[in-house]
């Protein structure tokens, strides 16, 4: 069950951040004054124009990168200012990420791919086997764990970065156009997996340009020239009504 955002803590709380990159005489503001929450169990899709700021929210988000002014609570923790090596420990807690081109190991099956983050965790390797397995298998591959990426269509390779995003069990699953290589049948499957994904109760943002794409979400935030231009809720949902109970996506 969906549960009400407002009655919970805030799983991302940002409060004015701003980034500035250092370009010569004219710095870039790539963020300017950002302030927003986001809830456990919500799905958000952040758009906007190139140079309207996306990336580096997600940056910011994902814990890739720090404000330069400003203040980020991640689950409840202060992340503004952390080292790289304390942003990384916690990339591999909380974050799940699921990139446009997939970032596989070419050489490595599908079981050794999903593992990688478990093997940064320290977890055994008979533990880090059996949670990749059921991660896979909660994305319907379970029937193709020995198989390497370059055996695998553009969806099962979205499907086993999305295995990979979630076998650590993280906060947020954090996806950068997750469909911007794939057709769009098989675009559409992979969003079918995102609902689904929410219905269990995971915290989703996407992070995408097209509108077809962000109408499966549930509330879009749209940035321009660093700034919050709007924060609405989706009214109709791309697939909210739907019965997803027999989908293999």
């Amino acid at each position: 069950m969906n549960t009400t955002p407002n009655a919970q803590r805030p799983l991302i709380q940002l409060r004015h951040v701003t980034k500035i990159y250092p370009m010569g005489e004219q710095p870039v503001r790539a963020l300017d004054g950002i302030s927003l929450d986001i809830y456990p169990n919500e799905y958000v899709a952040i758009m906007g124009p190139s140079g309207s700021g996306k990336s580096t929210l997600m940056n910011i988000i994902g814990c890739l990168d720090t404000p330069t002014q400003g203040t980020y609570y991640l689950n409840g923790r202060n992340v503004s200012h952390l080292s790289e090596s304390e942003l990384a420990r916690i990339r591999n807690k909380e974050v799940g990420f699921v990139f446009q081109t997939f970032n596989l190991l070419p050489r490595a099956n599908c079981l050794q791919n999903v593992e990688l983050p478990l093997i940064y965790a320290g977890l055994p390797k008979n533990r880090r086997r059996q949670l990749a397995e059921a991660a896979l298998r909660s994305v319907g591959l379970g029937d193709r764990m020995h198989h390497k990426p370059s055996e695998l269509s553009g969806g099962q390779r979205q499907r086993v970065a999305i295995a990979r995003a979630l076998v650590n069990n993280p906060s947020i699953l954090l996806a950068d156009e997750p469909t911007g290589n794939l057709d769009t049948k098989t675009g559409e499957e992979i969003m079918r997996l995102f609902e689904l994904l929410y219905r269990q109760g995971h915290t989703l943002l996407v992070v995408t340009h097209e509108a077809d794409i962000a109408h499966h979400a549930r509330r879009i935030i749209h940035l321009r020239d660093g700034r919050i231009e709007y924060d609405e809720p989706v009214a109709q949902p791309a697939l909210a009504g739907l019965d997803l109970s027999m989908s293999t996506a």
